[in-house]
């Protein structure tokens, strides 16, 4: 079987197993049953935070705080990842997990692995490292690989994002990025804070951008 042959059963069976309809329903439609499915209530959801910062006090690590303290406020169960303080091997594509089983590696991504099933908004925090995302995010995305039949089912996402110059073009790739990660995932958009010109640790903290993060997980 080749790999679109493969991708194309994986997403049969894992349709099937969701019981979910995409054809002729609408995206809302599908994404109030995931809810359904998933145990929201009331609003509430259950939600997972991936930062890809090495810097512990880092600009994209400060959005991820405002954000997940305005989340928990709004009584959202929350949990977070920082990435680049964890051990997770690269996808090395032995393919030994069939997109949907276990990885040959027992690292630090099993921890993603438990939440991010059952989450119904994935936010990404990330630095702009060289035009793109961080290294240490970027691993731990290659390595959905792994639960990719499982997570194709209508979620919501989030991108925060900081780098230290102030061009949209150079930011336009990491946008581009999260958003052709999203369409194939059937996942939706629920928020973007892109914070340019920020570059020391803490320059965040002279802008508007934190309390933008934090009205953000509060109104998810």
């Amino acid at each position: 079987m080749n790999r679109r042959e493969f991708l194309k059963t994986s997403l049969m069976v894992t349709a099937a197993a969701a019981g979910t309809a995409f054809l002729g329903g609408s995206l809302l439609t599908a994404a109030s049953a995931q809810n359904s499915n998933t145990g929201v209530r009331n609003g509430k959801m259950k939600i997972l935070v991936i930062t890809g910062s090495p810097r512990k006090n880092g600009n994209s690590n400060t959005l991820a705080e405002h954000f997940i303290k305005g989340a928990q406020e709004a009584g959202h169960e929350v949990v977070r990842f920082d990435a680049a303080f964890k051990e997770v091997h690269p996808c090395i594509g032995c393919n030994r997990c069939g997109m949907n089983g276990p990885c040959v590696f027992k690292d630090d991504f099993e921890f993603v692995r438990k939440h991010i099933v059952d989450a119904d908004l994935v936010a990404f925090a990330t630095p702009m490292y060289y035009f793109g995302i961080s290294a240490q995010i970027k691993t731990v995305i290659d390595r959905f690989y792994a639960v990719n039949g499982r997570i194709h089912v209508p979620k919501k996402a989030v991108l925060m994002m900081t780098y230290a110059d102030n061009s949209r073009k150079k930011e336009s790739a990491i946008i581009s990025h999260y958003e052709v990660l999203l369409d194939y995932l059937g996942w939706s958009d629920a928020g973007q804070i892109i914070a340019p010109g920020v570059w020391p640790v803490g320059a965040i903290n002279h802008t508007d951008f934190p309390e933008q993060a934090y009205r953000l997980g509060k109104n998810v």
